[in-house]
């Protein structure tokens, strides 16, 4: 099956060479000429576009979520006092004092 493929290519090859006046090996030649220089375009663009792209994460580094203060060690965790601020002002707090003295 693919030995006839191969077979029809070259006869639309011939064809087409005999059309345009030249031989086979010129438009084989032409045709990777052209194969080549639209890869290159397209190198090219993809390096544009990485470079565009590599630009704007670099202007928007600032808004990063490592630079947010909640992720700063210091700001990360509660203090004990802001912990017990918390809990005084709870119904928990609250059910654990009336309770306190019931254990003993």
């Amino acid at each position: 099956m693919s030995n006839r493929l191969d077979l029809i290519k070259q006869a639309a090859m011939r064809a087409k060479a005999k059309k345009l006046n030249t031989t086979v090996e010129e438009l084989e030649f032409q045709e990777a000429v052209a194969t080549s220089d639209l890869r290159r375009a397209q190198a090219k663009l993809n390096a544009k576009r990485q470079s565009k792209l590599t630009k704007t994460v670099k202007k928007a580094a600032h808004q990063a979520a490592g630079h947010l203060d909640c992720f700063k060690d210091e700001n990360r965790f509660y203090s004990d006092r802001e912990t017990q601020d918390y809990l005084r002002g709870t119904s928990y707090f609250e059910s654990y004092q009336s309770m306190k003295n019931d254990w003993d």
